[in-house]
């Protein structure tokens, strides 16, 4: 007899169980862990040192024990030399170089906070992050640390230089810091427990400067936990044993790590199951390709845009891509035609997706194989440790099949945002954490993401507040009012479009010229409508942002 999913969790979570679940009540909130999981990250990374092969780089090859002895050398630098403790701030600013994960894995193994902080980052940006979670040490490369360079004098931070190259830059060269310590050096002894936090990630909202979004050890570690317990239901309902593999299960790192995706679904996810993890220095789908052939990739966690790159690379493709079997999604929905062409072009291949936040360590439901095939535009059931409602303006609950705001709650769910209480105040509700989407449960649990309330663009799984860029453009002295949206992107998903209401003699060119040194390459809009009277408003007085964003379309269907 076919077991229901409910069924399959019910019989994987029972006591005795690896994936056990016990109640626990966290900060007033009431929810489910893993009563089996690591205590720790740190607990993590020591438990799972092997000779097996972690991570691969262009020529550069290491295996666990190598990365962890880097990080242990690190580690007992950032406390010896740089006085780094228990709760302090480390940030990351980098490609991803393995250097990535050594800082990481040192940062969280003696109780410091990892700041994951976004590589695309200007001058001032880098300056308002640093400034803003306070960290004691940044690791940087030389991209960041030009840019760093400059604002150097702005910011209190000890500085780490990652593959500098040539020339002068701020700090100490990684190289130097890891030779001063013993080849056999330890991991210095800290006790680092589930509830202390553990990292903060940058997640832009409608307006201002993005938001440090705290979690624990424990929240980061109930994601991972979850992936691998949604993956074992899915072969107890399907009847199958996990398959004894070929080769090493090896997964292609190729979003960045600086967002959950990167950071939980590729990266970190590989210790237990002793995945390699292989990085591009650069995402490009025919070299894409090449690596999965060469490396026998067996999975590929990216956006929409990367995911549509690698289907049409194997259209045309000379590699051989049979050993992928998963291609998942984060990040950005992808379109349901999209979900039918990684199965009809990487025929060995089955699509997953699933939808989740910055906020809940990205997890909160997931949907794969025939079932994903069978709903394209579903993003699937909840996770076992997150509790799903919807709810309509006045905050009540709403029956299966009507719209309204997604709530969440759980053990993945953040602590709550850096040094934000007015940001707290306005997110969480009762324990449950309000998402801004608009969405519907079917009467099977699925769930179906329809709209945004949340004023932000979703640019190839990058979120890009609309508030932000409309402040950089009214900097500009010609500029007297803008609006900015969302227009579609057929790669993307989602681009930035802009009308700006200024004053005659404004170039576009001189615009775009002023925004980039105001804003990340990739916020700067793709689309700049100029006009010269005010912009229409509705009769509340705000911007009419639908109609100039449906005039925008309508004229880039006219070009």
């Amino acid at each position: 007899m076919t077991l229901t999913r409910k069924e399959a969790l019910a019989q994987l979570t029972a006591p005795g169980q690896p994936h056990e679940l016990q109640p626990l009540t966290i900060n007033n909130v009431p929810c489910r862990v893993f009563a089996n999981a690591p205590q720790s990250l740190r607990e993590l990374f020591a438990d799972n040192v092997s000779d097996a092969t972690f991570m691969v780089y262009e020529d550069e090859r290491y295996t666990f024990a190598q990365m962890y002895t880097q990080a242990s050398q690190l580690a007992t630098a950032l406390v010896n030399q740089y006085d780094v403790s228990k709760g302090d701030r480390v940030a990351i600013s980098m490609r991803n170089y393995p250097e990535w994960v050594v800082g990481f894995t040192a940062a969280t193994s003696i109780g410091a906070i990892a700041v994951a902080m976004n590589a695309w980052w200007e001058s001032h940006e880098i300056a308002e992050g640093l400034n803003d979670c306070g960290a004691k040490v940044i690791l940087a490369d030389r991209e960041r640390l030009e840019r760093l360079g400059s604002i150097i004098d702005q910011v209190d931070v000890q500085v780490i230089a990652v593959r500098p190259g040539d020339g002068d830059h701020p700090g100490t060269d990684i190289k130097e810091v890891l030779a001063q310590q013993p080849a056999d050096c330890q991991m210095p002894e800290v006790e680092v427990l589930p509830e202390d936090p553990a990292t903060i990630f940058y997640t832009s909202g409608s307006t201002g400067f993005p938001k440090g979004a705290v979690s624990t050890h424990r929240n980061v570690l109930s994601a991972l936990l979850s992936w691998e317990l949604d993956q074992l239901s899915a072969m107890l309902i399907a009847g199958v044993e996990p398959p004894e593999p070929e080769n090493q299960p090896a997964t292609l790192l190729a979003v960045p790590l600086f967002h959950a995706t990167g950071s939980h679904a590729v990266f970190l996810s590989s210790y237990r199951s002793q995945r390699k993890l292989v990085s591009m220095y650069k995402w490009d789908a025919d070299a894409a390709a090449a690596l999965i052939e060469q490396e026998k990739i067996s999975s590929f966690v990216a956006p929409a845009a990367m995911t549509g790159d690698l289907v049409l690379a194997a259209k045309v493709s000379r590699y051989d891509l049979s050993s992928l079997q998963t291609v998942g999604g984060g990040g950005a929905p992808r379109a349901p035609e999209q979900v039918k062409d990684i199965k009809a072009s990487i025929t060995t291949a089955m699509p997953n997706t699933g939808w989740g936040m910055t906020e809940t360590n990205a997890i909160g439901t997931g949907i794969g194989g025939e079932d994903y095939l069978n709903r394209p535009a579903s993003s699937g059931r909840a996770s076992a440790v997150v509790d799903l409602k919807i709810i309509d303006e006045e905050g009540n609950e709403l029956p299966p099949g009507q719209r309204g705001e997604l709530l969440i709650r759980g053990v993945s769910v953040i602590q709550g945002y850096w040094r934000r209480p007015e940001a707290n105040a306005e997110t969480f509700v009762d324990g449950w954490l309000r998402t801004g989407d608009v969405a519907y449960l079917d009467d099977e649990g699925y769930l179906f993401i329809v709209d945004r309330i949340k004023d932000l663009i979703i640019r190839g799984g990058e979120n890009i507040g609309c508030g932000e860029v409309e402040a950089a453009l009214v900097e500009h002295p010609l500029v007297i009012e803008a609006c900015v949206y969302a227009i579609p992107d057929e790669r993307l998903g989602e681009a930035v479009g802009a009308t700006v209401y200024a004053q005659q003699g404004l170039l576009e060119n001189d615009l775009r010229q002023f925004l980039s040194a105001h804003l990340a390459k990739f916020k700067i809009p793709a689309v700049i409508q100029i006009v010269l009277e005010p912009l229409p408003r509705i009769a509340s007085g705000k911007i009419y942002k639908r109609q100039l964003r449906d005039q925008t379309i309508a004229a880039m269907a006219e070009e």
